[in-house]
């Protein structure tokens, strides 16, 4: 179940636990794609608190939100890329994504398998996609207190499996949001010093969140098009046999 856009936007943009959450997540994602002129870049769910950093060199930009959730305007106070889509069929034409960023869009879904064929779909050969899913060994997947405590949690390999059955071969793992889900201030205080000793000693503080990239790979055999038509046709309502 997605969760509504004003809850999200209210969390990301409100809410000092989820600015930091948002600083967080959005510094490790230019760390991993540093910025580059001339690409296209989409995000699909909840991904427009990462994409800002992209709007300046970036060729186009496409903040992807599904029906279930709702839109937004984004970004705010610049001209509004963001599109309300069905959330299995996208307004992108086949091949033209550079990179794919998926936040709050895949472990909320009833279908994820045809999302991964549709992102499959809209990125180009080569093309890049970043997942970021509550991690099932967290602590933020066990709180209601934020997004990540909704939908599916996964572990790196149920995402690793996930990827690979749809046509993409996973590159990296970063874990994210070692400090707890916690408003108090000390905890947000501390929130910086706690993300530098998970990433030395994960142990000491589990990720909560996991981002996976993972490259388009070409197609061999049964693409994962048909694997979303399989999907969505199972998805799709029965006729009825009663008199129209």
């Amino acid at each position: 179940m997605h969760l509504d856009v004003v809850q999200l936007r209210k969390f990301y943009y409100r809410s000092t636990l989820g600015r930091a959450v948002q600083k967080v997540i959005r510094d490790e994602l230019v760390r991993l794609w540093p910025p580059m002129r001339g690409e296209t870049i989409a995000g699909f769910g909840f991904a427009a608190p990462l994409l800002r950093p992209y709007l300046q060199d970036a060729r186009r930009v496409m903040a992807l939100m599904p029906g279930p959730q709702g839109v937004m305007q984004w970004p705010f106070g610049l001209p509004n890329v963001s599109v309300l889509c069905e959330e299995t069929a996208w307004p992108i034409e086949t091949g033209r994504v550079d990179r794919l960023v998926m936040l709050h869009g895949l472990e909320t879904s009833a279908a994820p398998e045809a999302i991964l064929a549709e992102a499959w779909r809209v990125l180009g050969p080569g093309g890049r996609l970043m997942v970021i899913v509550p991690a099932r060994a967290g602590l933020w997947s066990r709180s209601d207190a934020t997004p990540f405590g909704f939908g599916r949690p996964y572990s790196t390999q149920q995402l690793d499996g996930q990827l690979r059955s749809f046509g993409f071969t996973p590159q990296r793992v970063s874990p994210v949001l070692h400090q707890p889900p916690l408003q108090g201030r000390f905890w947000l205080r501390a929130g910086p010093m706690i993300e530098r000793m998970g990433r030395k000693a994960a142990r000491l503080a589990p990720a909560g969140v996991l981002m996976v990239e993972a490259t388009k790979l070409p197609p061999q055999g049964g693409t994962p098009l048909r694997a979303a038509q399989r999907v969505i046709s199972v998805l799709a309502p029965k006729p009825t046999t009663a008199a129209l």
